[in-house]
């Protein structure tokens, strides 16, 4: 079906959770900023590709994202990269461009072919198929570099989306936060109306207290030594300073039952491995918490994203991951941790190695020679760390002791010096903003170019 020229669309290739949150989210608001919102003129499809990380959540994420107008599941994509065909059929407009945000470089060298659509690929670390794509929109000019030189003309540098995740947002609500409220005579925090903000007033902390994230993460491989092993710690710090305040935003992949069976020895073997730590789910007036076996309670915090709540944070217990981007962006102190207790747990790796270690029957095999492959030589793995090129927020890894752990978080809360210095390094390194803007500049400008 084809309709008037000036009609347009943008056909959007991503796959990952952790792209959907830090690369497609940022996009598709600047692209509505930018071309508008009238549907009939602009239309925004999203298709994922399979991606050994996904959840099968993803298009639940995605259809969060008021911006887009059309979305398909990963497991439609073949069909619809060999022959052409959607699962709804859908149709495409004479006008049009692929914007690739994750996956592999060689599907917008395929669909943008069939359709007849410009391409841009967004790119991180490197780029391919080079005489194909029509623009590159990269992180850094060292990309650019690397490329053939006759192919020098097609690269701008954008930034890096992942620095600027959620930036905008948590800052200005930690703006509002801080300008909004006053103590009132017991020491709580209230806005200038005497209401709660807009987070839970179970995360309003009284001065001298400390809030700390919890990040487990969302995939099974991460969670089965990411929630015993960040409990763990909880309990230990909070022996120490009993004012502290914990919380687990939930990822918006999981819910709270799931999450807690990671809590119970019965359901999660691995919990084992870092000492008697148990949790039970407690549900009362629409609000869940965990509550361990040495009393500690841990709200769940469900709303999505929790960049306000994370910008009020003293601390964040972290796995790797997309996380530690957008903590990184939100200039927030961490602990980035990594337990091998168990070597073949960990089956989260991107690329080939994740595709090999979720291999059902060999999987567990391939996942310890894996791991062990990887761990063997020291690597920088969290990305505020890959930006800077240097170790400016702890990565622990190895057989993680929730008492080691614990001292060392307890060490940075009574040092208040060192978590201003990791936020000051972390502000410098997370980039310029705008680079959502800059990528849907580019887009606009591809799009006009084919009026002329």
């Amino acid at each position: 079906m084809i309709t008037q020229p000036q009609a347009t669309d943008i056909l959007i290739l991503s796959n990952g959770p952790g792209e959907l949150t830090t690369w497609v989210r940022p996009v598709v608001k600047a692209l509505r900023q930018q071309l508008g919102h009238d549907r009939q003129q602009v239309r925004l499809s999203l298709v994922l590709s399979p991606c050994a990380n996904a959840s099968g959540k993803e298009v639940a994420i995605a259809r969060t994202y008021l911006e887009l107008d059309r979305i398909q599941g990963a497991e439609h994509f073949f069909p619809f990269l060999l022959w052409g065909k959607t699962q709804e059929h859908w149709d495409w407009r004479d006008r049009g461009l692929v914007l690739f945000l994750g996956g592999d470089q060689f599907f917008p060298v395929v669909i943008g072919n069939r359709l007849g659509y410009r391409s841009v690929v967004y790119a991180e670390w490197e780029t391919r198929w080079h005489r194909w794509i029509d623009q590159f929109a990269v992180m850094n000019q060292a990309l650019g570099d690397r490329a053939p030189h006759q192919y020098a003309h097609k690269f701008t540098v954008v930034g890096d989306l992942m620095a600027e995740a959620g930036r905008s947002k948590a800052e200005g609500g930690r703006r509002k936060a801080e300008g909004g409220r006053r103590k009132d005579e017991g020491g709580r925090m209230k806005d200038e109306v005497g209401n709660q903000d807009a987070l839970d007033s179970s995360f309003i902390l009284h001065p001298s207290s400390f809030l700390i994230a919890l990040l487990p993460g969302s995939k099974p491989a991460k969670l089965a030594q990411g929630v015993p092993l960040t409990l763990a710690i909880a309990q230990q710090i909070q022996a120490v300073l009993p004012q502290t305040r914990f919380v687990i935003p939930v990822a918006p992949t999981l819910d709270v039952s799931t999450l807690a069976r990671y809590a119970d020895p019965a359901q999660n073997p691995v919990a084992r491995y870092f000492g008697p730590i148990s949790a039970i789910l407690i549900t009362e007036n629409g609000q869940s918490r965990l509550k361990t076996n040495a009393g500690l309670e841990v709200p769940l915090y469900t709303d999505f994203p929790a960049y306000e709540l994370l910008s009020q944070c003293t601390l964040c217990l972290t796995t790797v991951g997309a996380n530690t981007a957008e903590l990184g962006s939100l200039a927030v102190p961490m602990l980035v941790l990594l337990p091998t207790q168990q070597l073949d747990a960990m089956r989260a790796w991107d690329g080939l190695p994740g595709l090999l270690v979720n291999l059902p029957g060999v999987g567990s095999g391939l996942a310890k020679l894996v791991n062990w492959w990887f761990l063997r030589k020291p690597r920088l793995l969290a990305w505020p760390n890959i930006w800077a090129g240097e170790a400016i927020v702890p990565e622990l890894v190895g057989n993680l002791e929730p008492a080691a752990v614990a001292a060392i978080a307890l060490n940075l809360l009574t040092h208040p010096d060192q978590l201003a210095a990791i936020r000051a390094n972390l502000r410098q390194v997370r980039g310029e903003p705008g680079a959502a803007n800059k990528l849907a500049q580019l887009v606009v400008k591809l799009l006009e170019a084919q009026l002329n």
